[in-house]
């Protein structure tokens, strides 16, 4: 689980530069919510392609998260960035006015993918890419919202759990208030990851490690010491949320292209 945070953030730099040379961009978009991860991501843009070509968009929805939203104007200060504030909330609200619930997921599902949208309209606008904010921890879980939160270009910590991507964060000079803050998808007020997994990140980090990287049996994870019932939610939240990860399935048709591993014949490259 330890990373060597130094190496960690120059691949990553490395991968954010390279990655949108090969598709001909230059700027990257980011949506930046005060939490770690969104912050960590700007900042290796920042270091990949120089501030002028990073914009970070803070997408509050009206005035419940006043403290996130200085915490993302905190670092966009520090590290230089370009930036714009759009609050979602009139176009979330006018949907909801005619087609209304009760049902928070629901609505936070909604604004995540509100916010997805303004971030590709700009990545159309700017010529930029959108860089995914995701971390392992999540992905593995799903515990994202598919086509919101969970969508883009590319994504630089996907391959980080939640708490190597904090461990970056400190190399990085991440502001400590973000460091410690606890980990919230901005569903509602109070509202924290954690409590609605119901287990914290460092134990779930740990069972993901034994089973994902290790490939260890159930028997040898629960012989750490973790409880069968917290074992089995984690593997659970895997199983449901595999369709998360993938591709939408396309059922081959022609006999003579496999999905998207279409290329062209080799004279055309010429």
């Amino acid at each position: 689980m330890k990373i060597n945070p130094s190496f960690v953030k120059k691949l990553l730099v490395k991968f954010i530069k390279e990655e949108l040379e090969k598709f001909n961009f230059q700027k990257a978009v980011v949506g930046l919510s005060g939490g770690l991860d969104s912050s960590v991501t700007s900042c290796l843009c920042q270091k990949a392609l120089g501030a002028q070509n990073v914009l970070a968009l803070v997408l509050p929805y009206g005035d419940r998260f006043a403290k996130d939203v200085q915490d993302a104007e905190n670092v966009i200060k520090a590290l230089g960035i370009r930036s714009k504030k759009i609050n979602i909330q009139p176009m979330v609200d006018v949907y909801y006015s005619q087609h209304p619930t009760n049902n928070k997921i629901l609505k936070g599902n909604k604004m995540a993918r509100e916010r997805m949208s303004i971030l590709y309209d700009f990545s159309s606008r700017e010529k930029a890419m959108v860089i995914g904010t995701s971390n392992k921890t999540e992905l593995l879980l799903g515990y994202g919202t598919i086509h919101g939160d969970m969508a883009s270009g590319i994504n630089p910590i996907g391959d980080l759990y939640k708490t190597q991507v904090r461990e970056l964060g400190k190399h990085l000079n991440v502001p400590p208030e973000i460091i410690r803050k606890s980990p919230s998808a901005g569903f509602w007020p109070g509202q924290t990851d954690e409590k609605e997994i119901g287990i914290d990140y460092e134990k779930i980090d740990q069972i993901l490690y034994q089973i994902v990287d290790l490939r260890k049996p159930k028997k040898e994870v629960l012989s750490l010491g973790f409880s069968e019932k917290t074992v089995n939610k984690v593997v659970a939240m895997i199983k449901k949320s595999e369709f998360k990860r993938k591709l939408p399935p396309i059922p081959k048709i022609s006999t003579r292209t496999v999905g998207h591993d279409f290329l062209f014949p080799y004279d055309w490259g010429k």
